[in-house]
């Protein structure tokens, strides 16, 4: 499960909660005036039953009341490291770094796609030791594994030029393998979900933000698409599906009906 952030129409701020397994969005929570997502996050984490999931969130949801929150509700956290937690991101730098990337010995996996003229290769590493890190360690609640996740990409024959690296603290004890798998699962949002809405309910286009309509539409737009992504006798896309459904009342229903909505 994976928590993200999304703006709508520039002035509605909603944190939501996906299942990037099964491509719903799961529940959602407006940022209060004067506020932002981390004090959103741990709202959205009660109204959800989160016992046997991974929840992953991104270098915002980085905190430690966060992460103690997801360990007593059963779960277990996969958050990014980055400058809002400079202490823990200074400690990791110091041993996953980019001069260790061949001499590294530990779990290590790699990926490799081709397409569109460029090739993406991406390398993760992960250590269940966090000795290193000394008493930041107990901050975390359950810290079980650290990694970082490397990602090169190079045009056509060109060298490559560009080097991305982040890391990443989880309870759970994560293989290189599964750190890398979560990691793209969580950032598959951006295509399994906001370009959907955007695609198929024309979500950035929308100027609807009268008092509370803006944060009632965005309510249904994740309930429409969370029903027409179940929905699966018609092999089609998003704007397809919701074409269709438009058209026919007994589409409609079969829609509507798969989820006990009817």
């Amino acid at each position: 499960m994976d928590i993200y952030s999304e703006k709508v129409k520039i002035i509605l701020n909603m944190v939501s909660a996906f299942s990037a397994a099964n491509q719903v969005v799961l529940g959602q929570v407006k940022t209060a005036d004067k506020s932002n997502e981390i004090k959103a996050i741990p709202e959205l984490l009660e109204m959800l039953s989160l016992r046997g999931c991974l929840v992953t969130i991104d270098a915002m949801g980085c905190q430690k009341d966060i992460a103690e929150k997801i360990v007593a509700q059963d779960a277990d956290y996969l958050l990014a490291g980055k400058g809002n937690q400079k202490r823990l991101e200074q400690a990791i730098s110091q041993v996953f770094n980019s001069s260790m990337l061949n001499s590294f010995e530990g779990d290590k996996y790699v990926t490799q796609e081709k397409g569109h003229g460029r090739t993406e290769t991406r390398l993760s590493m992960v250590v269940h030791d966090t000795d290193f890190l000394g008493d930041i360690a107990l901050d975390w609640a359950g810290l079980s594994t650290i990694g970082m996740v490397v990602s090169i990409r190079q045009e056509g024959d060109k060298p490559a030029e560009t080097m991305q690296i982040k890391h990443y603290i989880s309870s759970a004890e994560l293989t290189a393998k599964a750190l890398l798998e979560s990691t793209r699962s969580h950032w598959s949002i951006e295509n399994q979900m906001h370009w959907r809405l955007d695609v198929g309910f024309k979500e950035d286009e929308c100027r609807i933000r009268r008092e509370q309509a803006g944060e009632n539409l965005a309510v249904i737009r994740h309930i429409a698409l969370n029903l027409l992504t179940e929905e699966a006798s018609f092999k089609a896309g998003i704007k397809r599906k919701q074409k269709k459904a438009n058209r026919s009342n007994s589409y409609l229903s079969q829609v509507l009906a798969g989820q006990g909505a009817s």
